[in-house]
């Protein structure tokens, strides 16, 4: 990566209504309170399509209300085939995310697809290391993303900044 290139992230979950929309909107947030917003790009999509367009779940937006994220401006999308080109980076919340994505993925793009835990500070000594989908489950699971998903989204920030940023200034 050179000084020229934003480094751009995609979040990706099933439906894009839950997860990945919340990951956008906490790391959104997180690049923005650092001042990266710049020279960080993000951007949230789906591997399913049933929820194509649709804002976020109501639940996974009030909840990231509540914590001071802001989903409204998200609308939910499929994987597209120029994401591989697109993005730096291709976080999913879940293994079998990752096992849909990299089946997806042209050759030669496989490792820039991970597990957002990958960067979790938090989630070895949990033993956690997916994030789980709430959209089934009773209102503590989206208080259970939430929280996952600010470790993993700081963590993966400042990976960027010890690795990337400040080549990028």
């Amino acid at each position: 990566m050179n000084r020229q290139e934003k480094i751009s992230i995609l979040f990706v979950c099933l439906g894009n209504i839950c997860r990945s929309p919340t990951a956008h909107a906490v790391f959104r947030k997180c690049v923005s309170d650092n001042g990266l917003s710049d020279i960080i790009n993000i951007d949230s999509a789906g591997t399913g399509d049933w929820h194509i367009g649709r804002p976020p779940d109501r639940r996974s937006s009030a909840k990231a209300k509540e914590f001071g994220y802001d989903l409204s401006d998200l609308r939910a999308r499929l994987v597209e085939s120029s994401d591989f080109e697109d993005f730096s980076y291709i976080l999913v919340m879940d293994n079998k995310n990752l096992a849909d994505v990299k089946k997806l993925a042209p050759k030669g793009h496989e490792a820039k697809i991970e597990l957002l835990l990958n960067y979790s500070t938090r989630s070895s000594t949990d033993n956690v290391y997916e994030v789980p989908d709430p959209y089934f489950g009773g209102e503590d699971g989206f208080d259970r993303v939430l929280t996952l998903i600010e470790d993993a989204t700081q963590g993966f920030l400042d990976y960027l900044k010890a690795n990337y940023i400040p080549e990028l200034e």
